[in-house]
């Protein structure tokens, strides 16, 4: 099968054949038909979090289901399916307390299923390799779907839709008439901007240094859109709050600076909620004493704390409804062979979402 191989970090992908193997038990085996760039492939390729290389990287993808291992019975062959790196065991402590995105359970190693012409392993990229034209993965990470959507859209689900919504359905439990502050609006701000509109906050203030990305969380939901290249952050939100600061500021970069500016922005008793993955070893600095005395709180939101099995079924639905925007984060679509194209394009920041299609 044609793949997208990392082999030297910080060098383009080499679009060759490999291999790949029959899904075991468990496991199912997906024709891709879509496979969007998020940040955190960006992060892999360049080396972050210790990678390992070889590599076929790409996990917010779709596809139609080729082939199930023995004991599957949550999709079958020729389901449309969501493909997501969230892969839980369901038994552990963590996922039975419905945290899927911190399973502890243990798993055969992926890149066994796949390997090159001579036979050497190739690590399989954020638990998933969906830059390539088929994927093994275990059942829990695909989820069924009605097959009116479109899988280009519905890939999206998979990674930054359900982390941006989910930070504040889920970690934030944002209610009617708080007000949200969302720092950065890429792949997963902009569904944090979507989120906030869906449970009806106000206001929604998103703040950017891209004016692309400003006037495109205005029109995914947001009161105001502000660019601390031009505006004073602290003063605009203080204003726009009756001098409080805001119930609850997202995080969706992942940068110590912007955690920084985040904490500034919160109101006594305010949640900071950070989704944004940053490289191995930063670090920010704040001021505890101020910290502990105005009752903030700093959230970690790992996937958005995604239960794939309920929840993308739920985002679907709202899609269907014409209440989720699914198809207006697709930026530009670019066939396998010019993926190195597509990622550059992304690290330019202009993009929301671009997406390679099979």
């Amino acid at each position: 099968m044609k793949a997208a191989v990392c082999r030297h970090f910080a060098q383009p992908l080499a679009i060759e054949d490999v291999s790949i193997g029959a899904p075991g038990a468990g496991e199912v085996k997906v024709r891709v038909v879509a496979c969007a760039i998020c940040q955190s492939d960006i992060h892999f390729i360049d080396g972050a979090w210790n990678s390992t290389l070889p590599a076929v990287c790409g996990h917010e993808a779709s596809g139609v289901v080729e082939a199930i291992g023995p004991g599957v019975s949550s999709v079958a062959e020729g389901d449309h399916v969501v493909i997501t790196l969230i892969r839980s065991c369901g038994r552990c402590h963590h996922c039975l307390a419905g945290m899927r995105p911190l399973c502890e359970g243990a798993f055969p190693p992926g890149d066994e299923k796949i390997s090159d012409t001579k036979g050497a392993a190739i690590f399989q990229g954020l638990r998933t390799a969906a830059f390539a034209e088929y994927v093994v993965v275990d059942a829990s990470q695909v989820v069924a779907i009605p097959p009116e959507v479109p899988l280009d859209s519905a890939a999206l689900i998979a990674c930054g839709v359900v982390t941006g919504v989910g930070a504040v359905s889920r970690n934030a439990s944002v209610e009617e008439g708080d007000s949200a502050v969302i720092i950065g609006t890429g792949g997963v701000g902009i569904n944090s901007v979507q989120g906030a509109r869906l449970e009806k906050a106000h206001p929604i203030i998103a703040v950017d240094i891209n004016e692309r990305k400003l006037q495109a969380a205005l029109d995914f939901g947001a009161d105001h859109a502000i660019d601390p290249k031009k505006t004073d952050v602290r003063e605009a939100v203080l204003s726009l709050t009756a001098g409080r600061g805001a119930d609850h500021v997202f995080i969706s970069v992942g940068s110590a600076e912007a955690v920084e500016l985040g904490l500034g922005l919160l109101r006594r008793g305010g949640a900071l909620i950070i989704a944004g993955m940053p490289p191995s070893g930063v670090r920010a600095g704040f001021d505890l004493t101020d910290f502990v005395d105005s009752g903030r709180r700093i959230i970690g939101s790992k996937m958005g704390s995604t239960h794939p099995q309920r929840d993308i079924p739920e985002l679907v639905s709202l899609y269907l409804e014409g209440r989720l925007m699914l198809d207006e984060l697709i930026s530009g679509r670019y066939p396998l062979d010019r993926i190195n194209e597509a990622i550059d394009s992304s690290k330019g920041g202009d993009a929301l979402r671009n997406i390679i299609v099979f």
